[in-house]
């Protein structure tokens, strides 16, 4: 029996086996990173309405506050909304774990402020 020698190896079948796994990777990687902050909103009995656009601060429950996914200080918030129209909607997603002062004390920022077109997010009762 005669033993062939290996002069070459194909690696054409290795290379699409990763191709096709990277683009699994890739094709998973886009619905696990949102780029969400994890909030647990507190639960009401009313449906709430879907707003077109609306402005979103997250109220976490370390008291962090976040304007549109970009993390703000409590302090600086108006100078954040400053390009943004008066009569503009914006929703709080607040942690139901959160402090009350703390949610007060942003509220009462935003109406200083002027803005006067506040929602509330909250998850249906089921």
């Amino acid at each position: 029996m005669k033993i062939k020698k290996i002069e070459s190896i194909n690696v054409i079948p290795f290379i699409d086996i990763m191709l096709v796994l990277l683009a699994i990777v890739l094709t998973t990687a886009t619905f696990i990173a949102k780029g969400s902050i994890n909030v647990e909103l507190p639960r009401a009995s009313a449906s709430p309405q879907a707003l077109a656009d609306p402005i979103e601060i997250t109220l976490d429950r370390k008291g962090d506050v976040y304007l549109m996914h970009k993390k703000v200080s409590n302090e600086t918030l108006l100078s954040e909304l400053q390009s943004i129209p008066i009569d503009s909607t914006i929703v709080i997603n607040g942690d139901k774990g959160m402090e009350y002062q703390f949610f007060v004390s942003t509220i009462d920022t935003l109406t200083a402020g002027g803005y006067t077109h506040l929602s509330i997010a909250s998850m249906k009762d089921e």
